[in-house]
């Protein structure tokens, strides 16, 4: 038996101890675990089974990519966000050995397409009338949530025509693998009315006010005709801070509206509305003081705002007032200026103190002016109406009227401006965003007067010739008296320059009781705007008139002129006009005086001027106020008499409606209408909206004007008045002007009305 090593001798002890490191050390190396084995790496990728979506989207979404380990986690991550996408039903994924590593194949199955869209249980609204409210496609994939949010979409629409009980089931049916039907079941119900809306704690501000302010309405006996009486969740929710807003506007600031509470009853037909109020306390303006303000001072910020110390407390009149302060810092160029009002409320005082807390932020200036949307009409007809350019300091007021200015071209459905401010450095983009319209007009007009019979009037124009702005008229007018031609051009920036020039040539023929005349002649002129609101222009006419068949008994005013005769004129004029649109104003004035001087050679010497001024007011409900008052003297000089067809004949759409041309004015002995050497006229027009989006509009109006001769004095006791209404559309085809007038002060020859009527079409 051997002896342990340590009993050995020591020559043999030094073998024994390297043996047992050794063997140490061998145990060591058994006992350390292997290092586990490294991931492999991802060799391939590969898509299959996606046939209506690009691979690359499946492929932009995955976090496993070639070259990198793989790894389980990042995997289930990938079949997430391929299930993100929407359009799978399943997503599998088979691991396979491939080059040393591995091949991730992910098999998908796509969602099918919706091959059909039905609608099953509607009486009241088409499909077609359905289609336009929802937003799913024949050939969109079949995803529940997005089919779910559109019978949602269906469910709104019903409700909000009255259909409270409405109720639309989706149901899916398939068809083929990839493909499925869908259809809307709908159940419409009965349609609910609005029977009464109560208001409740209300002391100060009565319910009839409140309910003025609403725009869910109660129905009543006309409820068809204006649409009130329908119940809208959405609508009722704005209702609730347009009360909110009412009673912050009379100093009661705690107000609090409640939610409203709905009831059907028992039929399920007519629906209670009760909106719960709490008035609280009425407080009244404090204090009005102004911080951060460096480049107006206080005095300059608060002159001409409503909201001032002492007064009721007007929350809709402190965000006018902080608009308007807004505004005067755009117009200076500080187009992110902002106010912060800061309100402390004294509660035993029953006082509002304000504190405007101004930022005024940086001058911006204009950097690029980008124009878009104009396929035929050229960048510079645009450009030339903007009144900022490039580099110029932003001002608000400037932008608001180059908009004006670019609408009241009446080449453009639409136009916007958009100011896009840059994110490093005090500059505003304007991107200006124009819809084309037809600019050429068919126009066709007719009428009915004793004298005139039935007259048919045709024009066609084109405001937009060559897309560079230019004006092309031909007009005709045919009735058994009148054969009339006329054909003009007008460029408004000829040569490129801000000078306006036209050209017109005519031919008219009129057969009067009295006497025939046949004119001919021709026109040119210029025009200059003096300033953004005045402009002003001179035309010369060249016109020779000839006076044939004049009856026997004639007055000599008739006899005196026979025969032909040769006019040289020139007429200067200058305006002055705000209106926001000339098409459909709804504020502004326009002032013009138009004169006109023959004797520059010819036969005939006359002087003529007409002062013609009408200012537009905006009322309630979009209606608008017009008034409008010519005044027009004509006198001959150097001998001569005035000549028959520049005397004023006072009648007509276009002056006193309900009267016909020359009605209200002198008669000769024959009882013949001749005109008047003066002329003054009024109009006022009440102009509201009957169908907005169709554009369709209604008149009320009230004419009063008639001529007079040089030996009469001018009386506003002799002015002819009438009255009527009408209708005004701007219809796809063009502009319809329908007005029917009533003579109020009939005389024994003439009608009690008279229909006059304007229509046209676009081409």
């Amino acid at each position: 038996m051997h002896e342990p090593c340590l009993k050995q001798p020591a020559e043999k002890n030094l073998n024994c101890f390297t043996a047992l490191i050794l063997f140490l050390m061998f145990l060591t190396v058994l006992i350390v675990p292997a290092p586990a084995n490294a991931a492999p790496l991802v060799r391939d990728i590969v898509i299959q089974g996606g046939k209506k979506i690009e691979k690359a989207t499946v492929y932009s979404k995955l976090k496993s990519s070639v070259g990198e380990p793989f790894l389980e986690s990042l995997v289930q991550e990938d079949i997430k966000a391929i299930y993100g996408i929407g359009y799978f039903d399943d997503v599998k994924v088979e691991i396979e050995e491939f080059e040393g590593g591995v091949r991730l194949i992910y098999n998908l199955k796509e969602k099918p397409s919706i091959a059909g869209i039905d609608f099953q249980g509607n009486k009241e609204y088409d499909a077609d009338k359905l289609k336009e409210k929802i937003s799913i496609t024949i050939g969109a994939i079949a995803n529940p949530s997005l089919i779910s949010e559109n019978a949602g979409k269906l469910l709104s629409f019903y409700q909000s025509e009255g259909y409270w009980n409405a109720s639309v089931v989706q149901i899916i049916k398939e068809i083929s693998e990839d493909s499925v039907a869908l259809t809307f079941q709908i159940d419409e119900g009965k349609k609910v009315a609005i029977k009464e809306i109560a208001i409740e704690g209300n002391n100060a501000i009565p319910a009839k006010k409140i309910k003025k302010v609403m725009a869910t309405k109660e129905s009543w006996l006309f409820s068809f005709i204006t649409g009130s009486g329908i119940y809208s969740k959405d609508v009722l929710r704005g209702d609730i801070e347009r009360i909110r807003d009412l009673y912050n506007s009379e100093g009661y600031i705690y107000a609090v509206v409640s939610e409203p509470e709905v009831a059907l009853n028992e039929e399920k037909t007519k629906l209670f509305i009760k909106i719960p109020v709490s008035e609280g306390e009425q407080y009244r303006t404090g204090d009005v003081r102004f911080s951060g303000n460096s480049v107006f001072d206080a005095g300059e910020l608060s002159a001409g705002l409503k909201t001032t110390s002492g007064e009721i407390f007007n929350r809709s009149s402190l965000r006018e007032d902080i608009d308007a302060i807004i505004e005067r810092y755009m117009e200076k160029g500080y187009a992110r200026a902002d106010i912060n009002p800061i309100i402390d409320v004294n509660s035993d005082r029953k006082t509002a103190n304000i504190t405007m807390a101004v930022n005024e932020g940086d001058v911006f200036s204009i950097g690029r002016i980008e124009i878009s949307g104009n396929t035929k009409t050229r960048d510079k007809v645009i450009r030339r109406e903007m009144r900022l350019d490039e580099g110029d300091t932003y001002n608000s007021k400037l932008l608001k009227r180059s908009y004006q200015r670019i609408n009241n071209l009446n080449f453009f459905e639409n136009v916007s401006i958009a100011p896009l401010p840059r994110a490093a450095e005090p500059l505003i983009d304007l991107h200006v965003k124009v819809e084309e319209k037809l600019t050429g007009m068919l126009s066709v007009g007719g009428g009915y007067s004793s004298v005139d019979k039935f007259m048919v009037m045709g024009e066609i124009t084109q405001a937009n010739l060559f897309g560079k702005g230019l004006y092309l008229k031909l007009k005709a007018e045919l009735s058994s008296v009148r054969t009339n031609y006329n054909i003009s051009l007008r460029d408004p920036w000829f040569m490129d320059k801000p000078i306006s020039a036209s050209a017109s040539l005519y031919n008219d023929t009129y057969e009067y009781p009295d006497y025939d005349k046949k004119s001919t002649g021709g026109s040119i002129g210029f025009g200059k705007e003096l300033s953004e609101y005045v402009g002003g222009n001179i035309v010369y006419n060249l016109e020779t008139v000839e006076i044939t068949d004049v009856v026997e008994g004639a007055s000599s005013l008739i006899t005196d002129q026979e025969g032909t005769s040769t006019t040289s004129s020139i007429s200067p004029s200058v305006w002055r006009d705000t209106r926001d649109n000339y098409l459909d104003p709804t504020t502004g004035s326009r002032i013009a005086l138009n004169t006109t001087v023959a004797g520059l050679g010819g036969d005939n010497y006359f002087a003529k001027g007409v002062i013609d001024s009408g200012r537009y007011f905006p009322l309630f409900w979009d209606t608008v106020l017009s008034l409008r008052g010519r005044f027009g003297y004509a006198s001959g000089f150097n001998g001569e008499e005035l000549p028959l067809y520049e005397r004023f004949y006072v009648g007509g759409i276009n002056s006193v409606r309900g009267l016909s041309f020359g009605e209200a004015g002198p008669r000769n002995p024959n009882g013949e209408r001749i005109g008047g050497n003066k002329e003054l006229i009024f109009n006022a027009e009440l102009i509201f909206p009957i169908a907005k989006e169709a554009k369709l509009k209604g008149v009320l109006f009230f004419d009063a004007g008639s001529a007079f001769e040089n030996t009469e004095n001018i009386s506003v006791g002799k002015l002819r008045p009438t009255t009527g209404a009408g209708l005004r559309w701007n219809s796809p085809f063009g502009p319809i002007r329908l007005e029917w007038g009533f003579n109020l002060d009939q005389k024994p020859d003439e009608t009690s009305s008279k229909i006059e009527f304007t229509m046209g079409g676009v081409f």
